[in-house]
């Protein structure tokens, strides 16, 4: 059972491993476990990130981590994909996991997508569902471990979150952005966390991704 709970000890959080896996066949692991070789933070907030017991925590001001690879030697750059990431809410949380952006020093990223993590902070955008395109409305649980699956081949986009699909979306071929969103189309790019706020606080580990044609 993937379970690990937060526990406060004078004042502080103390983080339980998260679930032990091996990537599935196919996938490479980008996260090493241990600290954040081939990925850079935001140049604001960066302690808003930090590496504990195997796992990415997200807790604090806004801030953005950018896999910058590289890959199998080359730099990142992923237009078809699968990406499976191990996630872990606490209550009030809210966070992303990105595709198909670019590192930018500050603000939200300005390209590609999010894929919502949040599962009940009060924004209705919930788990799984791609944030001002394909929105989801109904929440997973916090303190559990899930996995975000995330597919990606040519105009198509699936979420799974523990195999149930959320999201089943294709870019029209006339799509222009969602509103204030112009930069989220299908392109190629890299994968990105977010840190969202001080009151969320979200585990992020086992990440892997495995290239498609």
């Amino acid at each position: 059972m993937r379970i690990a709970i937060l526990i406060s000890l004078a004042g502080s959080l103390m983080f339980a491993a998260g679930p032990d896996s091996k990537p599935e066949k196919g996938f490479t692991a980008i996260f090493n476990g241990k600290d954040l070789t081939g990925w850079t933070k935001a140049k604001e907030n960066e302690d808003s990130f930090q590496v504990k017991d195997g796992s990415i925590v997200a807790n604090g001001k806004r801030c953005h981590l950018y896999f910058t690879g590289p890959f199998k030697g080359k730099p990142a750059n992923f237009k078809n994909f699968e990406l499976k990431v191990d996630v872990m809410t606490k209550a009030v949380s809210n966070g992303g996991i990105y595709f198909h952006t670019a590192y930018q020093e500050n603000n939200w990223p300005d390209k590609g997508f999010e894929v919502q993590v949040n599962n009940t902070h009060g924004d209705w955008k919930k788990t799984g569902g791609l944030y001002n395109v394909q929105d989801n409305k109904e929440p997973f649980k916090d303190d559990v471990w899930f996995t975000e699956h995330i597919v990606v081949k040519d105009n198509h986009v699936t979420v799974f979150v523990d195999g149930k699909k959320v999201t089943d979306w294709e870019q029209p071929a006339d799509w222009a952005g969602p509103k204030g969103n112009p930069g989220r189309k299908i392109d190629a790019g890299t994968f990105a966390l977010q840190a969202h706020d001080p009151k969320s606080v979200i585990m992020y580990t086992n990440i892997r991704v495995k290239p498609l044609k």
